[in-house]
């Protein structure tokens, strides 16, 4: 009995040992979760909080633009973090179909940014002329400020690619903000038109250029994953190439809307007298914007005159050019009038069918209901009738809109 109770005495305490190491196991298993899960979400929560382009504490935070609030839609292609070599702190993304240029590199290419390399000046920063890497390029070096602006179009000519957009062709986040481009060797529109020491465009040239930029835009409007919508488009924002065919660029104010949305409340920016009456008014936003836009720059190719015309005489009054044009198409026989206000350097190489055409295309353009504009798309086929030899204009199976064919056919 005494033997018995022993081994009992022995087993109990044998168990009570289990149970303490059982127990002090568990604690340390529980103990190695918990600080495996507080890592975990550690970790996770930083690279949710590290910025796209870290801001500089000296810089006052001027690049913050956070990961996270990028939709997968939105992100730009980015591949890993790069270092500003001149900014310690600076960072930038690398972007598929771009380079990331250092700034040693574009300070060569444009004799440290020389005034004789300095080819243009927009709201957000100078545009030069370089040799790059054997190829003609433009570089616009933008303000940190502007960086809102750089992430636009960086955004945009990242993600469009076509003829008659402006190619970028690379970056750099060095000290300043810099996009480089392809070079394109006969200015912008506003040049030509507006400028001097310039041959004048032939009509034909002028037709060509307002189809490839309509071009340009129809395929950011119709054809991209979401819509995107210039907000400035205008003579001056229409480049030439040496074939004297337009390209669309600067796409520092572009706004993204989802697909089948109309509109999109903004901020008032862009240019006076190429800003329709509902943005100009109520900052209302659709890709109609762009159209009113266009048909601004319609007039300017048949009149060569600034989208705000400052009036003859001794007073100061300016009057926009799409009212100029209206107090004409509005004559009960505007063929009469219309003469007045073609280009003069044109003499008499044109056709005034051709010029009526063109400017009724701009008074649709122009309507002050957006809802009345034509789409970019039905702007095109309208002006490849125009380019075209045939004489037949009424292409009303190609229009969505009846009136839109009633005015283009003279009814």
């Amino acid at each position: 009995m005494r033997l018995c109770g022993s081994h009992i005495g022995i087993q109990a305490g044998i168990s009570r040992g289990a149970v303490a190491a059982v127990s002090i196991a568990g604690a340390i298993v529980l103990l190695f979760l918990l600080i495996f899960l507080y890592l975990k979400v550690f970790k996770k929560s930083k690279v949710k909080r590290a910025p796209l382009f870290p801001s500089q504490a000296e810089n006052n935070s001027v690049l913050q633009h956070r990961h996270d609030s990028v939709s997968p839609l939105d992100k730009m292609s980015e591949s890993a973090a790069l270092v500003g070599r001149s900014s310690p702190g600076l960072t930038g993304i690398t972007v598929d179909k771009s380079l990331e240029f250092s700034y040693e590199e574009l300070a060569r290419a444009t004799n440290d940014f020389s005034l004789a390399n300095k080819i243009g000046q927009g709201g957000f920063g100078a545009v030069y002329y370089a040799e790059l890497r054997g190829e003609k390029a433009a570089i616009k070096k933008m303000d940190m400020q502007a960086s809102k602006e750089f992430l636009a179009e960086l955004k945009v000519l990242t993600h469009v690619h076509h003829l008659n957009l402006v190619r970028l062709i690379g970056f750099c986040t060095e000290g300043s903000l810099f996009l480089v481009y392809e070079f394109i060797e006969n200015g912008n529109l506003s040049e030509h038109l507006h400028g001097s020491g310039r041959d004048p465009l032939s009509w034909a040239a002028r037709v060509q250029i307002a189809l490839d930029s309509a071009r340009g835009l129809e395929y950011i409007h119709e054809h991209t994953v979401r819509v995107y919508i210039h907000r400035d488009i205008k003579s001056a924002n229409i480049l030439i190439d040496k074939n004297f065919r337009g390209k669309v660029a600067d796409f520092g104010l572009t706004k993204l809307t989802e697909v089948g949305s109309t509109s999109l409340p903004t901020r008032l920016v862009g240019t006076f007298g190429y800003m329709s009456p509902e943005y100009a008014q109520y900052g209302d936003v659709s890709p109609k914007v762009d159209v009113y836009a266009f048909g601004v720059v319609l007039y300017e190719l048949i009149s060569a005159k600034e989208a705000v015309v400052k009036m003859d005489g001794l007073t100061t009054e300016s009057k926009g050019l799409v009212a100029l044009f209206e107090d004409v198409i509005n004559q009960p026989d505007p063929r009469i009038y219309l003469p007045k206000l073609v280009d003069s350097r044109l003499g008499d190489k044109y056709t005034l069918d051709s010029v009526h055409k063109m400017a009724q295309l701009a008074r649709a353009c122009t309507q002050e209901n957006p809802q009345l504009r034509p789409s970019m798309r039905s702007i095109v086929v309208a002006l490849m009738t125009l380019s075209s030899t045939t004489e037949d204009w009424d292409v009303g199976s190609f229009y969505e809109n009846q009136a839109l064919v009633n005015l283009m056919s003279g009814r």
